[in-house]
């Protein structure tokens, strides 16, 4: 399996043509090496020029231009491609390539490609909607063509709706994704379950407890698992980040909701991480009005909430189990006892008094620790390489449990 990421991007005649120069841009600063491909009417909206500029390749353009008398150009380039992107994709070339129609060097290279096929729409809404469309883009996932689909807003044709090619940003990070999932074959199948974020324990309708997390951890492991292929369910509490891509995204708000929502989906996973900072206690009492001022100090009686991680340690069975120690004194003793105690696979502790670790902050510093080893103690890293480290370490557990 070649580690190059390999591109061949097939750009057809649309307005659009504007977001494929950008396109091809991105991905040959982000390390893909980037072919480009252009239709006859492509060619009406941006020269071939500008994307031999972009790409730093020769541009294919005709089926009976053979550069090179030894290779047959559009079978060359099928081979060589990791990965193809139609963007943007008519509903012209869509049909032709449902149908088998190969009159052109793109649809002929299509046609003549084993590579992966992704495709991103880009045309009038109601062409869109046409059932002659929607039947071709069926018939092309039943091939195993992805969809990039296309989002909502106003056309170059005046219209407004369904039909604009989807932003540079969204494709590239859909062939990222691509390959990792080709690197990251032992994810595939894997049903992951991750938490994330803070709790808020209802006071009155104004107030609530809660704590200072901001889920960035939890949801960089769900965003790397959804990339390397994982099936990937992260039920988080309240947040402002966006849900990562790829993952089904369960919102929540107390630590009732939170146990009710893990414990529903705990027998159907392999692997638990659980990252978020559940709420240990929430007021015994809550009010229906607002709590007004007095003078004086305001008593509130707490009590314990559910230990979701106790719970699933207590119930497993198959599953890997990983758990979060975020600590201020004592780090490793307290880490270890949580790992003995909540019948865990793995805990990850880290101290939230260090500088650059812990709640909120881009980074972290963690500790990996298993029972009866040695522990890992990684460097201040980006969450997001934390995430991989983590994640590295889960799947490690679960293939040789599976191999048992």
């Amino acid at each position: 399996m070649s580690s190059k990421k390999r591109v061949l991007l097939c750009v057809t005649g649309g307005i659009a043509m504007f977001k494929a120069a950008a396109l091809t841009s991105r991905l040959s600063q982000n390390g893909f090496e980037v072919k480009v491909m252009m239709t006859d009417s492509a060619g009406e909206f941006v020269t071939p020029l500008t994307f031999q500029a972009l790409s730093r390749n020769p541009v294919y353009t005709s089926t009976f231009d053979e550069k090179d008398p030894s290779k047959i150009a559009h079978i060359d380039v099928a081979d060589w491609a990791d990965l193809i992107i139609v963007a943007p994709a008519t509903a012209n070339v869509i049909g032709k390539l449902a149908n088998g129609i190969a009159d052109d060097m793109v649809t002929t290279t299509l046609l003549a490609s084993t590579a992966h096929v992704m495709v991103a729409p880009a045309m009038n809404v109601h062409m869109y909607a046409h059932p002659a469309v929607q039947k071709n883009m069926e018939t092309l996932k039943e091939f195993g063509y992805t969809f990039i689909e296309p989002g909502e807003g106003f056309l170059a044709c005046g219209y407004e709706g369904k039909g604009r090619m989807e932003e540079p940003e969204t494709i590239m990070a859909e062939a990222e994704a691509f390959f990792s999932r080709r690197s990251h074959p032992e994810w595939h199948g894997v049903r992951l379950l991750v938490t994330a974020g803070p709790t808020r324990e209802t006071i009155d309708p104004v107030r609530y407890f809660s704590n200072r997390s901001s889920g960035k951890m939890g949801y960089a492991i769900a965003a790397e698992a959804a990339k390397r292929g994982a099936a990937v369910t992260l039920i988080s509490g309240p947040s402002a980040l966006d849900d990562p891509p790829g993952a089904e995204v369960i919102r929540v708000d107390s630590a009732e909701e939170m146990y009710a929502a893990v414990m529903a989906r705990y027998s159907g996973a392999d692997i638990v991480i659980k990252s978020a900072a559940v709420a240990d206690y929430r007021p015994a009492e809550t009010f229906s009005q607002k709590v007004k001022k007095t003078d004086g100090a305001l008593t509130i009686e707490m009590e314990r909430t559910k230990d979701i991680l106790r719970t699933l340690g207590d119930e497993k069975e198959n599953q890997v189990l990983v758990g979060f120690a975020a600590e201020s004194e004592n780090v490793i003793g307290y880490a270890r006892g949580k790992l003995e105690k909540k019948n865990l696979d793995m805990i990850v502790a880290n101290s939230i008094t260090e500088e650059g670790s812990g709640f909120q902050s881009d980074t972290n510093k963690v500790t990996l620790i298993q029972k009866g080893e040695e522990e890992i103690e990684l460097p201040l890293l980006s969450k997001a390489d934390a995430a991989q480290e983590i994640l590295n370490k889960a799947i490690s557990i679960f293939g040789n449990r599976r191999k048992q």
